[in-house]
C-alpha cells in the first residue's frame, strides 16, 4: 500500500477531511498535516519522510515543505491539487474535489 501525506494550512478543514475520507482505504494509508504554526498536527521530517507521496492542497504548501525540508523532500513526488480555502471539515463538495484530484495519483 501507498502513504499518501495530505497537507493543507491548519490541518483542520482540507487534509483531515482527505485523511478521514482514506482512513479505511483498501489502497493506500493516509495521514494529514499542515505548514502553520498553529496546525492541528504539525508538518515534520517523519512524516514527509513516511510519504511515498504528498498531496498538498495549494502550490504555497508545497514551497513551504521544499523551503523547510529540503533534504526531507529531494526525492519525494509533491503534487498540488489546486483545492483553495473555501471549505469546511467534511464539507460534501470538498470530498468531491479531493476525490477528483487525487485518485489519479493513486
Amino acid at each position: 500500500m501507498k502513504n499518501i501525506l495530505f497537507v493543507c494550512s491548519r490541518n483542520k478543514w482540507r487534509s483531515l477531511t482527505a485523511e478521514t475520507i482514506y482512513k479505511n482505504s483498501q489502497q493506500i494509508n493516509a495521514k494529514s498535516a499542515g505548514t502553520e504554526l498553529n496546525a492541528r498536527i504539525k508538518i515534520n521530517s517523519k512524516l514527509i519522510l513516511w510519504a511515498d507521496l504528498i498531496l498538498v492542497m495549494e502550490s504555497k504548501h508545497r514551497e513551504k515543505l521544499l523551503l523547510n525540508f529540503p533534504e526531507e523532500t529531494k526525492n519525494k513526488e509533491i503534487i498540488v491539487l489546486e483545492i483553495p480555502d473555501v471549505y469546511k471539515f467534511m464539507d460534501q463538495e470538498l470530498i468531491e474535489e479531493i476525490k477528483l484530484a487525487a485518485e489519479p495519483y493513486f
